[in-house]
C-alpha cells in the first residue's frame, strides 16, 4: 500500500471519529473498519464524477448499513462532492447536510435513504434490475450507453435481516451480474459477538442464491480488496458477494469491541487512534493538504469517465435519433400529464366490475402511453390484475421484459421498487393483496421519506374477500397507510375514480400512491367525475343547498350511501353523498373547497367504510357517527359478511336518522 493511500484511508477514519465525537452521538465502528474497502472502491474501481453526482451512467453506491453514515459523508467530503468541513462538524445537528442516517435528496451523492438494515440491499437489487432493463432497451452495438455497476455495502445486521435474503434470492435468480455486495464482516453486533444469534455461513447462503462468492481475509489490504472487486466485475452472469473481514473500530482502543458500534470513542480513545494511525495532528478535523490533493487528482481523473460517456451518447443520439426521442420520454417525469384530456384513457364500459379489474384495464392503456412503465406483483398478478399484455417478462434471459415477477417476497418487492425509482428513467409499480401491506409498509415508508412516486396496487380491500377469512380481510390497513406523511391512499368507487387514481399515481413526482381496490363488482356511478382528483367531492347532490345530513364514503361503500340517500328522500330527509377516495388529497385542497363539500354547519354526518373507523373522526365530528368495522372479519361469502357487519342500506339509513 502506498503511503498516500494509507493516509487517504486514515483520513476517512479520522474525520468520521472526530465528527461523531463532536456530535456526542453516532456509530464509529463501521467507518473505522470499512474505510479501506470504501477508499479502494471509490478511488480505483467505481465510475463516478464528484462534479456531477447525477450523470446517468455512474456506478451506484448504497451504504445499506446507514448507521455508519459518517463513512459516506467523509467520502463525499474528501472526493469533492460539496460537503465541507463545516458540514462534517454539524453531524447529526438540525438542518445539517450530515444527518444521522444518509437521506436521499438531502445530501448530494447519497443514492438512497438507509437506516432500516437490509433496506439498502433490496434497493441495490432494484437499481441493478433498472440498469439491466435500460441496457436491454437502449444499448446498440458499439454504443453501451447504459453500462454501470451497483455496489452495496452492508454488515452482519444487514445479513441477518430477512429482506436481504428475499432480495438477494431474486437477484441470483435473475443473474444480475452488475450487482456487487461488499459484506463488512466483523462478527460484532450491538449485543456483542454475532455468535450469540448468527452462526450461519453467509457465503454458502449467497452461493445457494446463485452468487459468485469471494473472500478478502484482510480488510485493510487494498490490493486484495481491489483484486476481489475486479474478479466480481469479471463475472458477467452472476451477481457477486465479497466477504471482507474487518475489525469494528479499527485502530482505536475499542477495536473488535461491541462498544465501538454505536457510541463516540471518547477523547482519549480518539487521541490513541490518531497516534496508532500515525496521524500528523491531534487537531479535530485536520486533513493534510497532500491527502486533499490525492483525492482531487482522483476526482479529476474520474470526470473523464463522464466526458467519454457524453461523447459516446452524443454520437449515439446522432446515429439513432429515434432512440434519443425514446430516451427523452423515459426521463420526462411529466410525460403522463397529457392523459388528463385523453378520452380513451377515461373511457370505460358502463357495467358492474371490480376495481381491480378496471385497474388492470387502465394499466394496459397506460402502457401504450408510458413506454417506461415497469412493475409486477408478489406472485399475485392474476389476482391483482397487474400484468401488462405483450410487454414481456423480465428474466435472466430477457431483461427487456416489463412485467416483473417478485415471487412471494412482499417486503423485498417494495424495497426493489424503490431501487427501480431511485435509478431513474422508469415508472415502477408493485402489487399485492391489501392485507399484506403490513409486509410492504417499512419500504413504503422509505418511499414516502425519499419522495419517490412508486405506485402500490393493493387489491382485495375489505371484508369483501369473504371466504378467505379474517387473516385476509384488511380492516386497519387503511388507517395505517393514511397516517403516513407524504403517502397518498386512493380507494376508488368505480371506473372514473380508478382512472383518476392511476392518473394521480403516474403524474406524481414526489409522493408514492396506493391504489386500494375491490375484489367484488361495483356499479358505475352516475355522479362520479374527474373531481375525484380532488380527493373528495359531492357525488350525489342534495335538493337543498344546505342538506339535512351528509354521508361520506369511499370505495364499495359509496353506492351504499347513494342507496341510503334515495330511501331517506322518501321520508323527506335531504342528504348529500360525498365520495372520499383520498383523504390525503382532499386535505390538500383549499379551505373554501373543503367547506363547499363539507360545510361546517352540517353536523349530522355519517362515514361509511368497510374498515376501522380510525381517522374518520375529523370528518364526522362529535355529533356524527360511522358505519365501520369494530373488529376483525370472518369467513363467509362477501354478501353474508357485508350484512353481518352492518354494511346495508337499512343500517346506513338508521345511522343517518340517529344523528339528526
Amino acid at each position: 500500500m502506498h503511503n498516500i493511500d494509507t493516509m487517504s484511508v486514515n483520513a476517512i477514519r479520522v474525520l468520521s471519529a472526530d465528527a461523531i465525537q463532536k456530535a456526542n452521538s453516532g456509530h464509529p465502528g463501521l467507518p473505522l473498519g470499512a474505510a479501506a474497502m470504501s477508499y479502494e472502491l471509490w478511488a480505483k474501481h467505481m465510475k463516478h464524477n464528484p462534479a456531477n453526482s447525477k450523470w446517468p451512467n455512474r456506478d451506484r453506491f448504497i451504504l445499506s448499513g446507514g448507521h455508519g453514515s459518517m463513512l459516506l459523508y467523509s467520502l463525499l467530503h474528501l472526493f469533492g462532492y460539496g460537503l465541507t468541513i463545516e458540514d462534517l462538524t454539524q453531524f447529526r445537528q438540525d438542518n445539517s447536510l450530515t444527518p444521522g442516517h444518509p437521506e436521499y435528496g438531502h445530501t448530494v451523492g447519497v443514492e438512497a435513504t438507509t437506516g432500516p438494515l437490509g433496506a439498502g440491499m433490496a434497493m441495490a437489487v432494484g437499481m441493478a434490475m433498472a440498469e439491466a432493463h435500460l441496457a436491454a432497451k437502449f444499448n446498440k452495438e458499439g454504443y453501451p450507453v447504459v453500462d454501470h455497476y451497483t455496489y452495496v455495502l452492508g454488515g452482519d445486521g444487514c445479513m441477518m435481516e430477512g429482506i436481504t435474503s428475499e432480495a438477494m434470492s431474486l437477484a441470483g435468480t435473475l443473474g444480475l451480474g452488475k450487482l456487487i455486495v461488499l459484506y463488512d464482516s466483523n462478527e460484532i453486533s450491538i449485543e456483542g459477538s454475532t455468535d450469540i444469534a448468527f452462526t450461519e455461513d453467509v457465503k454458502k447462503r449467497f452461493e445457494a442464491f446463485g452468487f459468485q462468492t469471494l473472500v478478502v481475509e484482510d480488510g485493510n489490504n487494498l490490493e486484495e480488496i481491489g483484486a476481489a472487486i475486479e474478479a466480481a466485475k469479471a463475472d458477467t452472469t452472476r451477481p457477486s458477494m465479497i466477504t471482507i473481514k474487518t475489525k469494528i473500530g479499527y485502530g482505536s482502543p475499542k477495536e473488535g469491541m461491541a462498544s465501538a458500534h454505536g457510541e463516540p470513542l471518547g477523547e482519549d480513545n480518539i487521541r490513541a487512534l490518531k497516534e496508532k494511525l500515525g496521524w500528523p495532528s491531534q487537531e479535530p478535523f485536520f486533513v493534510p493538504e497532500e491527502v486533499y490533493d490525492n483525492y482531487k487528482a482522483i476526482a479529476q481523473e474520474k470526470a473523464k469517465d463522464e466526458e467519454a460517456w457524453n461523447s459516446l451518447f452524443e454520437q449515439y443520439c446522432t446515429k439513432y435519433p429515434e432512440m434519443k426521442e425514446l430516451w427523452n420520454k423515459y426521463h420526462d417525469e411529466n410525460s403522463a400529464k397529457d392523459l388528463i384530456d385523453n378520452d380513451d384513457f377515461w373511457a370505460f364500459e358502463d357495467k358492474a366490475d371490480a376495481t381491480r379489474n378496471i385497474s388492470g384495464k387502465t394499466l394496459n392503456k397506460l402502457k401504450n402511453y408510458l413506454p417506461n412503465l415497469i412493475g409486477g406483483s408478489a406472485d399475485l398478478a392474476p389476482s391483482t390484475k397487474t400484468y401488462m399484455t405483450d410487454m414481456g417478462d423480465f428474466s435472466k434471459e430477457n431483461y427487456s421484459g416489463q412485467n416483473l415477477h417478485f415471487g412471494v417476497r412482499e417486503l423485498a418487492m417494495a424495497g426493489i421498487g424503490n431501487g427501480l425509482m431511485l435509478h431513474g428513467g422508469l415508472k415502477a409499480y408493485v402489487s399485492t393483496f391489501f392485507v399484506f401491506s403490513d409486509y410492504v409498509k417499512p419500504m413504503a415508508r422509505l418511499s414516502a421519506l425519499m419522495n419517490l412516486p412508486l405506485t402500490f396496487v393493493l387489491t382485495h380491500d375489505s371484508i369483501g374477500v369473504g371466504e378467505d377469512g379474517p387473516t385476509h380481510e384488511p380492516v386497519e390497513q387503511l388507517a395505517m397507510l393514511r397516517s403516513m406523511p407524504n403517502f397518498t391512499v386512493y380507494r376508488p368507487a368505480d371506473a372514473t375514480e380508478c382512472a383518476a387514481a392511476w392518473y394521480y399515481a403516474v403524474t406524481s413526482t414526489k409522493t408514492p400512491t396506493a391504489l386500494v381496490l375491490t375484489r367484488q363488482n361495483l356499479p358505475q356511478l352516475a355522479g362520479s367525475s374527474k373531481d375525484a382528483l380532488k380527493g373528495g367531492y359531492i357525488i350525489s347532490h342534495s335538493k337543498k343547498e344546505t342538506p339535512d345530513a351528509i354521508i361520506i364514503a369511499s370505495g364499495s361503500e359509496v353506492q351504499l350511501g347513494i342507496n341510503a340517500q334515495a330511501e331517506l328522500a322518501e321520508e323527506n330527509i335531504d342528504v348529500r353523498v360525498v365520495s372520499m377516495p383520498s383523504m390525503d388529497i382532499f386535505e390538500a385542497q383549499s379551505e373554501e373547497y373543503k367547506e363547499n363539500v363539507l360545510p361546517k354547519k352540517v353536523r349530522a354526518r355519517v362515514a361509511v367504510e368497510a374498515a376501522a373507523d380510525f381517522g374518520w373522526g375529523k370528518y364526522v365530528g362529535l355529533d356524527g357517527t360511522t358505519v365501520t368495522m369494530k373488529g376483525f372479519g370472518a369467513s363467509a361469502p362477501a354478501g353474508v359478511l357485508f350484512e353481518k357487519f352492518g354494511f346495508t342500506t337499512e343500517n346506513v339509513v338508521k345511522a343517518v336518522k340517529s344523528v339528526l
